[in-house]
């Protein structure tokens, strides 16, 4: 048998020197996916034993990161909330930014979070060099008394807190800053190939079976061993199939390389996310909002904070927020104050479903609104993608979407477990690991099927870099193994 490039295996190679034998199931099932399958099986195998240990370490910071947004709800009660009292009467946003003030001189404020929740504080954002890129200081100041209840570094657009950064970051790079970021890139790219290949190669183990309960449900009385395990693994895969695939998708829309080039076809498919236009003209006057690409940013954001420095004539906090309630723009409003030649920024920043993310810009100088973007007039692809960001943070349906996020990478974990327990259970007997699928695969493709999928492979191998550098040193060594394998069964051949 040859491997999967093509090299002769002598070690599956039939006694005539022939070509392979065809295994039985291969007569029962002629056509395209009798020539595929041997090869999906083979590349499913090497590339869930290979990757397992980079989409174990995501899976798991994956499962305490979905967790992490009740957990701050918890560990930061006293900065988060406040007693409400009878009258309930909020004190104006200027009173208790002077509050914040106060506790933080040496620091600019750059933007204000009113709380989305009667019992919430307002966060005072405040920029601090000293703290590192898209992290800033936020003072927690109680709306109804506009005393400080605390201080904590916040981390991104989303308003991450020491514990949820912690573990952002570690989920998102290791710790190990932009180098670190290839080993998330190089799971979630190989993630939904092994998912979708996986759920193929089911299908078609079943096709013959009892139709889609065989599929869905696991088999009663199933003996013991491996196939228990198989029907486990495949089982789980199917259920869990469309969840990973999204995750994985989402994931890579802020990948380094992946994420650059799929922002670059969004772009020229028109899905640029609107950006909202707050520049001042001079003398007055209204602006228009205009189109870019936001960029895709990591799991908390990586927009960088406003200097402050608002223009001499500033109608104040309270009246831009007035000014932005006016037009709809009301929903736990996240503030960025005025720079020099820019207005106030206010937006929305409810991101659960219905999701509240209009944004309007106000003229310090006389209350006018400049321009404004509402989010039911993003592209389509603007959407999608801002909703799928979302949903992979968590954020997007609450409580729920963080409990199916934490049962997606207790999934993957089981599958993981169950995979390599079917290698080892796969192993000969007298050997200490399990063997891999057999060689040849790819040779014994037609043109017809090989053609395409060449194509179809640098494609996908130019969207996604790293896949596509992964698969070609896994071609490459398959290679040299199944040379050396040929030469050292060369070598053991009996003389004449």
């Amino acid at each position: 048998m040859t491997d999967i490039t093509g090299v002769p295996d002598a070690a599956s190679a039939s006694p005539q020197g022939g070509p392979p034998p065809r295994e039985p199931n291969d007569a029962r099932r002629p056509g395209a996916w009798a020539a595929l399958r041997p090869l999906a099986l083979r590349l499913h195998f090497f590339a869930g034993l290979l990757v397992a240990p980079l989409l174990l370490v995501t899976a798991m910071s994956g499962l305490l990161y979905a967790l992490s947004v009740q957990a701050e709800k918890i560990v930061y009660h006293d900065e988060l909330t406040v007693s409400v009292p009878a009258q309930g009467e909020r004190l104006p946003l200027d009173q208790q930014v002077d509050a914040a003030r106060a506790e933080r001189p040496e620091l600019d404020v750059t933007a204000v979070w009113t709380p989305a929740d009667a019992d919430g504080t307002t966060r005072v954002i405040f920029a601090d060099p000293s703290l590192g890129a898209s992290k800033s200081q936020a003072v927690f100041v109680d709306p109804y008394t506009a005393e400080v209840s605390g201080e904590l570094v916040q981390y991104g657009s989303s308003g991450a807190l020491p514990l949820r950064t912690w573990l952002s970051e570690f989920h998102r790079h290791l710790h190990l800053g932009e180098p670190g970021r290839l080993y998330s890139e190089l799971a979630a790219s190989w993630l939904w190939a092994v998912v979708l290949g996986g759920v193929l190669l089911w299908i078609g183990r079943r096709r013959a079976g009892p139709g889609a309960r065989g599929l869905l449900l696991l088999r009663r009385g199933a003996p013991q061993g491996r196939s228990r395990t198989v029907n486990r693994h495949a089982v789980l895969g199917v259920w869990a199939a469309v969840g990973l695939v999204l995750i994985s998708a989402t994931g890579l829309t802020w990948s380094t390389y992946a994420g650059a080039r799929i922002g670059a076809v969004q772009d020229r498919l028109g899905g640029a996310t609107p950006v909202l236009s707050a520049e001042l003209t001079p003398g007055g006057g209204t602006g228009d909002a205009h189109d870019g690409h936001e960029g895709h940013e990591g799991h908390e954001g990586h927009a960088g904070p406003a200097k402050d420095g608002a223009e001499a004539a500033d109608i104040g906090l309270d009246a831009a927020v007035a000014a932005a309630a006016a037009r709809g723009v009301d929903e736990a409003v996240i503030v960025t104050l005025p720079t020099e030649g820019r207005g106030y920024q206010v937006a929305e920043g409810d991101k659960q479903v219905p999701v509240h993310l209009d944004a309007v810009a106000v003229d310090p100088r006389n209350g006018e609104v400049l321009s404004e973007v509402r989010f039911a007039e993003y592209p389509l692809l603007a959407k999608l993608t801002r909703l799928g960001i979302d949903a992979h943070m968590g954020l997007l349906f609450g409580l729920p979407n963080q409990l199916a996020l934490a049962a997606l990478m207790a999934a993957v974990l089981l599958l993981l477990v169950w995979g390599y327990r079917m290698w080892w259970q796969r192993r000969p007997a007298g050997r200490a690991v399990g063997k891999p699928m057999p060689r040849g695969s790819l040779r014994a493709l037609p043109a017809r099927l090989l053609v395409p999928l060449v194509a179809v492979t640098l494609l996908v191998g130019w969207f996604l870099p790293l896949l596509g550098i992964s698969l070609a040193v896994f071609l490459v060594a398959d290679t040299l193994v199944g040379l050396w394998s040929r030469r050292r069964a060369a070598g053991r051949a009996p003389a004449g």
